[in-house]
């Protein structure tokens, strides 16, 4: 994909708007800005929360982080509301938990429709909990928007003129105008970029919807200051923890509560972003120190550290090891019917596998369904 982009004429559907959320895990400045420099993104919209409990525990850092790259950034939250009075709710959880995580006032806000609950309700019950979102949402400062898929623009709820944020991949249906008629288009799933990890989705912006609101923090790149402070922060995190004895140790966790990644083997070290309960975390080392057993994450630039438990129990945040059961994808199978078959929402199949429900899945495709 990344050759692809490098190729593109600057005319042609170019990568406007980049969403994250804590599938993509943490994201760095130097990341935000090489989509910004050498792909044209120009806007971040970041997930905020879902339903009225989750909060998405790399917001915070993607919203900094984001700034600092120079990004519009905005949010978004999941929906699984079913009726007004929930949608309001969900509304002031979504608009409380952005605040906390500083998505700025001026931003956008939207709600992302594609839940199970959202598919039961007729699409004038859907139009009217969208509406009382959208309204809520504006009373902490921010502007609303729905992004869904384009089939659900077009069947489910109803979405006109210069609104909207649909998704619609990896082809557009004949005669669908809704991809040129709203805000944005998102029209991949699954894009990379040089010094990134994983598939990203994003999104082409036809107005100037989701940066209208904020002003520009665009910042010419000292690329030459940007390599001394690597060298720096590698220097400092080589001097630091040279005489410790670090054990290689290659995991996978999966993390039964939510653990603080730090930038250092200490309690008192910084908070990268606090990794919620299920998070994947893979490591290359692990050492005792300080009464804790430490493991550390590879990640772009350096290292993340999280604490597992006093050296005592060394697994008492975490579970190692686990058995996947998998599933093959055959002729006739959609993100509906596997989940379905395996007790799961779509969501939380596409999510346990990297995906969104809008990836395109292929016959012989293994999917984790356990």
């Amino acid at each position: 994909m990344a050759a692809l982009f490098l190729g593109m004429n600057a005319n042609a559907a170019r990568m406007d708007m980049v969403d994250v959320s804590n599938n993509n895990g943490y994201m760095s400045t130097a990341e935000y800005v090489s989509m910004r420099n050498e792909f044209g993104v120009k806007a971040l919209t970041v997930k905020i929360s879902e339903g009225t409990t989750f909060k998405d525990g790399y917001a915070a850092s993607n919203i900094a982080n984001g700034q600092a790259a120079g990004l519009y950034v905005n949010g978004y939250h999941f929906a699984h509301y079913k009726t007004n009075a929930q949608a309001i709710a969900e509304a002031d959880f979504a608009g409380k938990t952005a605040k906390a995580a500083g998505l700025p006032v001026g931003a956008v806000l939207a709600t992302d429709v594609e839940s199970q609950e959202a598919n039961n309700q007729s699409k004038a019950t859907n139009d009217r909990n969208n509406a009382a979102f959208m309204q809520e949402i504006q009373k902490f400062g921010y502007r609303a928007d729905i992004y869904t898929s384009g089939s659900w623009a077009n069947n489910k709820m109803t979405i006109k003129g210069k609104t909207g944020w649909i998704a619609g991949y990896p082809f557009v249906p004949a005669g669908k105008k809704w991809y040129t008629n709203n805000n944005a288009w998102q029209w991949s799933g699954s894009a990379h970029f040089r010094i990134s990890y994983g598939g990203f989705d994003v999104s082409q912006l036809y107005n100037d919807y989701y940066t209208a609101g904020q002003k520009s923090t665009v910042k010419p790149t000292n690329k030459a200051a940007v390599k001394a402070n690597n060298r720096k922060a590698n220097k400092h995190t080589y001097q630091t923890y040279a005489s410790a004895k670090w054990i290689k140790e290659k995991k996978i966790y999966t993390l039964k509560t939510a653990v603080k990644l730090r930038t250092g083997v200490s309690t008192s070290s910084n908070a990268i972003a606090i990794l919620p309960a299920g998070t994947t975390v893979k490591t290359d080392q692990a050492i005792i120190k300080s009464g804790y057993r430490w493991v550390r994450q590879p990640r772009f630039n350096g290292y993340g550290y999280l604490a597992t438990g006093p050296a005592s129990n060394t697994l008492e945040y975490v579970k190692s090891g686990a058995t996947h059961t998998y599933y093959t994808v055959k002729y006739g199978d959609s993100w509906w019917t596997i989940a379905q078959h395996n007790g799961l929402s779509m969501t939380t199949l596409a999510s346990q596998n990297g995906k969104t429900i809008y990836t395109t899945i292929y016959p012989g495709q293994r999917l984790v369904v356990r």
